[in-house]
């Protein structure tokens, strides 16, 4: 469903002015709707953007004979990444979807998961170094979810499940081994 939004959102919002979406999470937003903050591109710019997305109301086609829904796509915040100071993860020991965006005014975002939060995070690290040639600065983070570490990775969610995948092995080998017994 994700990837079809993804080419949905593409095709409607970005690629008419040129660019490319990178990368979106769902946030949720005071207003109704669902929301999404995207990450797009275009040739060395990147632009990370509020987008909310609108039902709308089913109306039956007259010529193809059934029904649709279309929704309308609605850019309502748009800052660039240079301008983007410190993206803040306010605490990594606890399981909080929120962060904050520190612009000329810092900006809360609340993500539907933490998962989300860290894709984005490790999305604008990436085009950070990518097109700004530095890593953005990032504060209250857990790193290992970020950084890749002495394994291949390409800072995807498959490295974390295969160090979670680790973990368990190791765990399923200690509850195996004999314990002495006094």
């Amino acid at each position: 469903m994700s990837s079809l939004l993804r080419e949905e959102m593409d095709r409607v919002l970005f690629r008419p002015v040129g660019q490319k979406l990178e990368e979106f999470i769902e946030i949720e937003e005071q207003q109704q709707g669902r929301h999404f903050l995207c990450v797009s591109t275009k040739d060395k710019v990147v632009q990370i953007s509020v987008v909310r997305c609108r039902r709308a109301k089913q109306s039956r086609s007259k010529k193809l004979k059934h029904y649709g829904l279309e929704d309308s796509y609605e850019r309502t915040e748009t800052w660039a990444l240079e301008d983007l100071t410190i993206l803040d993860g306010r605490d990594p020991d606890t399981d909080d979807p929120s962060f904050l965006m520190h612009f000329d005014t810092v900006r809360t975002i609340t993500a539907v998961s933490c998962a989300a939060k860290y894709i984005l995070a490790r999305c604008l690290l990436s085009l950070s170094r990518k097109y700004h040639h530095t890593a953005l600065k990032l504060r209250n983070f857990d790193l290992t979810y970020i950084q890749p570490t002495s394994m291949y990775s390409d800072r995807g969610d498959c490295m974390v499940l295969s160090q979670v995948c680790f973990y368990a092995f190791n765990l399923v080998c200690l509850s195996l081994c004999p314990v002495p017994l006094p």
